[in-house]
This record gives structure tokens, sequence and C-alpha cells, in this order.
């Protein structure tokens, strides 16, 4: 307890100075590292309350569906064949990394969930519950975002967008305090009840699509739950690091971040191929295709006037990881049948 003392308030804090400077992810970043320079120092995990822990997934399952809410299906249906295509290709690229990775060290369920593009902030819990090492896939997950995000703005301003747009903020009503927690009260019982995967998180998900098809008005999470969210997720990531498992990742990092490099530079040669085939322009393409980063490419497409092939295809494609993502287990247990 009384290394909390020390590490809750030095994550706030530096959570609080990351999300200043504008860096991605930063109040689980700010978790993550104040967490585990606490357990780094002390030698010893830091245990965190169940309770806390359950509901931190349940919000980021909550969040997950956020983007998915308010976007009608009539806007995806034209562009979910070249989307699926999309898709297809971004997963077979993490699919590969992922084995490849496998062989120096990580177990493929470690490898793969690391490497997916798209979901950062639900990776951690899906690797908790599948029995991945969540250090490694939270590393590598925030590595990727932390890397796309900075470079997403850069390389936008060198295309050509279609037009410029007005960026507008959602406020959370009150009741939103009353709505999001019980999103997740009802939503981790009803995905064990229903035998989703990865119950905790996919649970509140469907909770949370189902109760938004049905509203009429947008689902706000307020900010200071999305910050527990986000911070206690990062205690979940950073409380069990230990030398070990940063001397693994940095033995690794050269090969992560070449995959890295390497599916940026496909994922854009495959955002001019989507802009061909979809008759867009390379802006939306790139963005569409972007790998990962969904609150960052949102923003960007809806300063440059991209029209809906990006989101559509983001949405798509998010759905596609999380899917894969929450049967990886048993399609490698297949996998290995069929040997």
């Amino acid at each position: 307890m009384n290394r909390w003392l020390i590490a809750a308030p030095t994550s706030v804090i530096l959570g609080a100075l990351l999300s200043w400077l504008h860096v991605p992810a930063a109040w689980i970043l700010g978790g993550i590292i104040g967490s585990g320079a606490v357990a780094l120092a002390s030698g010893r995990d830091l245990p965190l309350n169940k309770h806390l822990f359950n509901f931190a997934r349940g919000a980021i399952g909550v969040l997950a569906a956020l983007p998915l809410l308010g976007v009608p299906l009539g806007q995806i249906l034209p562009f979910l064949i070249p989307a699926l295509v999309a898709a297809a290709a971004a997963l077979a690229m993490a699919f590969g990394g992922g084995m490849v990775l496998a062989n120096h060290g990580v177990s493929r369920e470690t490898g793969i969930l690391s490497l997916l593009p798209g979901g950062a902030s639900v990776m951690p819990a899906i690797a908790d519950e599948v029995g991945a090492d969540m250090r490694y896939v939270a590393l590598s997950q925030y590595l990727r975002l932390l890397i796309v995000s900075i470079t997403l703005p850069l390389v936008s301003a060198v295309l050509d967008a279609p037009a410029a747009g007005p960026i507008q903020a959602v406020q959370a009503d009150w009741w939103m305090w009353l709505l999001v927690p019980a999103l997740i009260v009802v939503g981790v019982p009803l995905g064990k009840l229903l035998h989703l995967p990865n119950a905790s998180v996919f649970g509140p998900m469907l909770t949370t699509v189902a109760v938004g098809s049905v509203l009429n008005i947008p689902i706000v999470s307020p900010r200071p739950l999305s910050v527990v969210a986000f911070v206690v997720l990062g205690w979940m990531c950073g409380g069990a690091l230990s030398v070990p498992a940063l001397k693994q990742f940095s033995r690794l990092l050269p090969a992560t971040l070449a995959y890295i490099a390497a599916l940026m530079a496909a994922c854009a040669g495959l955002g001019w191929v989507m802009s061909k085939w979809m008759g867009i322009t390379f802006y939306e393409g790139y963005l569409a295709t972007s790998p990962g980063a969904l609150e960052t490419v949102l923003v960007l497409s809806t300063e440059g006037g991209a029209g809906p092939a990006v989101i559509a295809m983001q949405l798509v494609r998010l759905i596609c990881v999380l899917i894969f993502a929450a049967y990886l287990p048993g399609i490698l247990k297949r996998m290995r049948r069929g040997r």
C-alpha cells in the first residue's frame, strides 16, 4: 500500500504533463511509467485492486465501442469490400510479423497481439485474458501508437486535402456519469452469460453498441472516468514490469521498430491502391489505411474535409482486429492441431 502512495500521484503528474504536451496515450503512458518505476525500484509487482481492475477493463470496452456509434450502416456498406481487403492485408502482416517474433522468445499470442494495427488500448486487456505477455503487448502497442500519431500529421501536411472543415467537440452530459458505469456493470455479466471471448471487455462493448443504437444522442464518457480507466490500464501493465521483461523488450526492439516501419510503408502503399480503387484522394486513402491512431485520423479527416471512406474503412478494420484478437487462441490452437 505504501508503494501506491508513490506510484499513484507520480502517475497522475506524469499523465497530466504528457497530456499537456499532447503526447498520444498520455494517461496510459503516465500510469505505465509511474507504476513501472516503483515496481522496478522495489523489485516486486504492484498488486492492483480486483474491482478497480475489472472496472478499467469494462471502461476500455465502452470506449472502444464509441467510434462505432453514430455511423449509419449505409455509409459503411459502399466501402465494405475494399475495407475488408485492407483489413485482411493488415491482419496478415501482423500475423506474419508476430510469428517471426515468436521465434525469438515470446509466445505466438504475445507476438501477434503486440503487432495488431489498431485497438492499442484494448490489446493489453485482451492479452491478459488470453495468456499473452501483457507487458510486452502494451509496450509494443503504445510504441506503434506513438510513432503513427507523430508521423500522421507530418505526412498528411504534404498531401492535398479535399477541403477544410470545422471540428466539433461533444461534451458529456451529467447523466453520462450514471450511464457509463451502468454499461460496465451490466455488460460484464452479460458478456459472461453470452460466453463472449474476453467478456469483461467485449460485454460492455456490446452493451454500449446496443444502447447507443437506441438512443438518439451520442454516448460520451466523462473525461475523468476515461482518465481513471487509462491510468489503471497503465498500472496493470507497468505494475508488472521487471528487469527481465524490459531486457526482453529491448532485445526485440530493433525487430519491432522494423516491423512498424514496414507496416506503415505497406499501409501507405495500400492507401494509394485504395484511392485508385474507390476514386478518392490519396489523402483520404492514406488516412483510411493508417495502422491505428484512430483519434488522430478522425481529427485530420475532419480538418481536411475527407469523405466517409476514411471512417468506414477504419471502423471495419477496428472491428476485424478486435474479433481476430478475441479468437486468436482458438485460431492458433487449430493451427497446432492441423500439423
